[in-house]
């Protein structure tokens, strides 16, 4: 008996000497990131490689001159994006050749490659004019999240859809996500839910969000991953539910479209910059009381996929980070 007792004891005190440190470390990275949401500062200009001119940079903020911009973050995608771009660059240039009023641009955000993916991205410049295609140069790894803010920061787009360099999703899949912002968006204009009957109100001044979901693939996913992914997926979802709550299934699907106001919104207040700053998209969009749709698309795994055992840590990592800052206050949200 006196041997439980001390062995419960010991554990205890071991428990303690962990938690109490972890717990700590967590309000003190919380707090230190009060103001995250300022994120990187790169120069706001794009480099057109025909002519070697600085093209500005415009802002979120700044009224939408395209119809839709493509996010790409790419970290070392030299092999893997190429395929990914003709296949949407393709589409794209069909689609705007069939109806005028459809006018694009793809913003690839290099996150610190230290492959070829930048020269890869600049051919694609090239090729498609600075109009098109756009650079954004961040120059050293600062995480998936920020690579997407930053595009999202500087695109053109009444529609913002940020997706991923393997082209693990087909594009034509955008849509759906589309058609889906459009009809609602449509249904709150007739409605006058928009918040003001003036006629000059647009579908991207209303926010809404779409995101892309694998959910109904996920039957046929346990039996062909491997066992850690599963895992990973099971747990992952689990701490989720409890961080953000529910509303969304699938909230890692790299294939999410905002309208501009949306995206004027979350990309301002989200301090997450690598794991999960997903899941805090979704949270945020609650906040906000931003509707969110998920909707079913096509998606495959592609090799070379960054996704493994080290991520949980990090992932649990960020998720108690996310709960503690804005659950204390500490994170607050801008409008």
């Amino acid at each position: 008996m006196e041997l439980l007792k001390s062995t419960l004891e010991l554990l205890l005190l071991l428990a303690l000497l962990v938690i109490v440190p972890l717990a700590f470390a967590i309000v003190f990275e919380a707090t230190r990131r009060r103001y995250n949401h300022n994120h990187v500062d790169v120069p706001a200009v794009f480099e057109d490689p025909n002519s070697s001119k600085k093209v500005r940079c415009p802002f979120i903020f700044d009224p939408a001159e395209k119809y839709i911009s493509l996010i790409i973050p790419a970290f070392n995608e030299e092999k893997r994006i190429a395929l990914a771009l003709d296949e949407t660059m393709d589409y794209l240039k069909e689609r705007s050749e069939m109806d005028t009023s459809f006018t694009y641009e793809v913003l690839i955000v290099d996150d610190g490659s230290v492959d070829g993916t930048k020269q890869v991205a600049l051919d694609y410049v090239r090729k498609h004019t600075v109009d098109n295609v756009r650079v954004i140069l961040l120059g050293k790894n600062h995480g998936k999240g920020e690579a997407i803010r930053k595009g999202m920061m500087h695109s053109r787009g009444e529609l913002l859809l940020m997706l991923d360099a393997d082209g693990a999703t087909k594009i034509n899949d955008l849509e759906k996500l589309e058609n889906q912002i459009l009809a609602v968006a449509r249904k709150d204009l007739r409605n006058g839910k928009s918040g003001t009957s003036d006629s000059s109100i647009k579908i991207s001044d209303i926010p809404l969000a779409a995101f892309g979901s694998r959910a109904h693939l996920e039957e046929k996913a346990l039996a062909s991953r491997k066992w850690y992914r599963n895992f990973l997926m099971k747990g992952f979802h689990f701490v989720v539910l409890l961080s953000a709550g529910t509303g969304i299934r699938d909230t890692q699907c790299g294939f999410k479209m905002f309208t501009r106001s949306a995206g004027r919104k979350l990309f301002t207040n989200i301090r997450l910059k690598r794991w999960c700053f997903d899941v805090e998209l979704v949270y945020l969009c609650k906040w906000f009381r931003i509707p969110m749709m998920e909707i079913s698309v096509n998606w495959s795994e592609i090799p070379g996929s960054k996704v493994n055992l080290l991520s949980i840590p990090n992932m649990l990592w960020e998720l108690s980070l996310m709960s503690v800052g804005y659950r204390t206050g500490m994170w607050k949200t801008y409008t």
